[in-house]
């Protein structure tokens, strides 16, 4: 046993002002990767939301400077730099207190979504660099930080008919390393937040690079969200959009259907998204299934005591929820699911009558629900009777795997990994190279079922699709399991060429519509195949990309013989092996859904029934890839 070490009142320490979060950092912004890296631009975000809320702010403008710092300007009331009673300045103790700020009350703010987050004040701790200008009451102050400390008083340094904040930070590269900002990243959170803020204009500009800017206003608010959001599906009627306070809260929704077979739902809370949903979401669903009942019963549509199902009610339908609560309570593994209680009752009611007028008063629209919904209810009844017999003959029973299945020996699932191959030639070159005790390789024959067209039935029916059911070990979809997933790697691995680009997309699309746990709990993964050997003499090395290819040929390589493969069946199980199976040397792609609107929207453009989305996605990024994928 070791030595026990004394335990006193000098171990316990007390760390001051900003040094936690320093020490910490991951416990006040989740991570210290790129989630926990952008997440210091949407802190200092939410205050100029919170002005935008409150009424007094209308312009916001965030770029990304050449030096990889971020300016955050708004037009609102300036943080208040009048003396605090603690002896400093009020912007000083906002910029280095934690949980100081004008939210806490409900004099300054009635509603917030900052107040959810960790503050600016964390934001400056975790900054290499910060400075920050104040234009109220008709003067200019500024003061500047070095990781969380200020380096001067707060200065008063001239006169303005300007007003608001202006926020500038360098994230320490002590703590964030080497990382830049993601345009594209930054791009799909401001859209939302302009969406979800009528006739607010957020302005985004890059300049590094290429210089882009943008301006996300819209005057239609959530309603011009889920006609974004439908842009390339069929609908069947027009967007209804509804609002009206209920006692302090605000319950504001806009819905349309579509021919899609899956739901769209995005659910917020003082403009915070409630991934994991929460007692609003629960209201709206309970209030959707009951309004639409009560028509299909009233209108003839269901005879004796049939009823539909949430899930009938759901298919195809599009919603953008948005609340705001004065004290909302967050709860959930990631602090977004809604809690407070009395806002189901709230949700339902509102919902509910709304939804039962807008359907008496819009004949032909609620001609159009009603049959998509009957449509629905008798595509489950379908996939039940099919489920019913699958079940029957065993086919989904873990102790039943398919034939083409090469397994591996390992039963542990934490160290079992699945090769989701394309075709029987490089299937069998994978059964040959890949590591028997780890590894198992399940060939797929030529394109699998594009489930955003199809039905869940037609789905179970795929030879393709049951294979990889019976191979996870998980269920499906409703009965899916995720406790039962017998691999916590499944790698991907197509041609790098147009065709195999194709395969993995249809891929990509079931995992994310039936199987969608996998890819948050992190176990799916898209193999990168060499697209060059290149030899000299007796040296052999692969080039994984035409810039790398180059680099070769201008180097150590220059005067080599270069093979382009075509396909994965081209490589005898040696190469396979060392460039794209091998542990120690493969690189594997982690497929994440860092934002599901943007997931959705893409393998809705090209997966999708509506042709001109598509065409005009290609046009527009064709100059930019020269493979296109997902």
């Amino acid at each position: 046993m070791a030595p026990e070490e004394e335990y006193t009142a000098e171990q316990i320490q007390v760390l001051e002002g900003l040094e936690p979060v320093r020490k910490r950092p991951a416990m006040y912004i989740g991570d210290v990767g790129k989630r926990g890296f952008h997440h210091l631009v949407f802190e200092v975000l939410d205050n100029a939301i919170d002005e935008a809320l409150a009424g007094y702010c209308t312009d916001i403008g965030v770029v990304i400077n050449k030096d990889d710092s971020i300016s955050i300007a708004d037009n609102g009331r300036g943080i208040p730099t009048g003396m605090h009673k603690s002896g400093k300045s009020a912007l000083e103790v906002v910029m280095t207190v934690l949980h100081a700020g004008g939210k806490f009350e409900k004099k300054a703010y009635q509603v917030s979504g900052g107040l959810h987050g960790v503050g600016v004040s964390a934001v400056n701790a975790l900054s290499e660099q910060l400075d920050v200008e104040i234009h109220r009451d008709g003067k200019t102050y500024v003061q500047s930080y070095k990781r969380g400390a200020p380096t001067s008083e707060v200065k008063l340094v001239g006169e303005t008919k300007k007003r608001g904040t202006i926020v500038r930070f360098k994230p320490d590269h002590e703590i964030f390393g080497d990382q830049t900002f993601d345009y594209n990243y930054l791009r799909e959170h401001l859209m939302e937040l302009a969406y979800l803020n009528a006739g607010l204009k957020i302005l985004l500009k890059d300049e590094r690079g290429k210089g882009q800017v943008e301006t996300f206003h819209y005057e239609g608010g959530i309603k011009e969200f889920v006609e974004y959001l439908n842009k390339a599906r069929t609908k069947i009627q027009k967007p209804f959009y509804y609002k009206k306070k209920v006692g302090s809260t605000e319950v504001e929704y806009a819905v349309q259907y579509t021919d899609s077979y899956n739901e769209l739902m995005y659910s917020f809370v003082n403009d915070i998204k409630t991934i994991e949903g929460g007692t609003h979401v629960t209201g709206f669903k309970t209030a959707l299934t009951r309004a639409m009942n009560e028509y299909l019963k009233s209108g003839g549509y269901l005879k004796g005591d049939r009823r539909i199902s949430g899930n009938d009610v759901l298919e195809g339908l599009t919603v953008v929820l948005s609340l705001k609560v004065q004290e909302p309570q967050f709860e959930g593994q990631t602090k977004t699911k809604l809690g407070n209680s009395e806002i189901k009752g709230q949700v339902d009611r509102t919902v509910f009558e709304s939804l039962k007028t807008f359907l008496e008063e819009n004949p032909s629209d609620s001609r159009a629900i009603a049959n998509k919904i009957l449509k629905s209810m008798h595509a489950r009844e379908a996939a039940q009777k099919a489920k019913d017999l699958i079940r029957r003959k065993s086919v989904f029973e873990s102790s039943i795997l398919p034939g083409k299945l090469a397994d591996c020996t390992d039963s542990d699932p934490t160290k079992a990994e699945l090769y989701l191959v394309e075709g029987d030639s490089a299937g069998g070159s994978a059964k040959q190279a890949r590591d028997r005790k780890h590894q198992a390789i399940l060939p797929l024959r030529g394109k699998i079922l594009n489930v955003e067209k199809a039905p869940l039935h037609r789905a179970l029916a795929n030879e393709e699709i049951k294979s990889m059911v019976l191979a996870l070990g998980t269920g499906f979809r409703d009965d899916f399991n995720i406790s039962k997933l017998r691999y916590h790697k499944i790698v991907v691995m197509t041609d790098a060429d147009v065709d195999g680009s194709h395969i993995r997309t249809l891929l990509l699309t079931l995992f994310y519509r039936y199987f969608r746990p996998i890819i948050e709990q992190g176990y799916l993964y898209i193999a990168q195949p060499p697209l060059y050997k290149v030899k000299k003499g007796k040296t052999i090395v692969y080039a994984y990309s035409d810039d790398e290819l180059n680099m070769l040929l201008k180097g150590e390589m220059k005067g080599a013989e270069i093979q382009r493969y075509k396909g994965l069946g081209e490589m005898n199980p040696d190469q396979l092996w060392d460039t794209t199976m091998d542990p120690e040397t493969r690189t594997l792609k982690q497929v994440t859904i860092e934002d599901a609107m943007a997931a959705d929207e893409l393998f809705t453009i090209l997966m999708g029934v509506e042709v001109g989305p598509r065409r005009d996605f290609i046009q527009k990024h064709a100059a930019e890839v020269k493979n296109l994928d997902v």
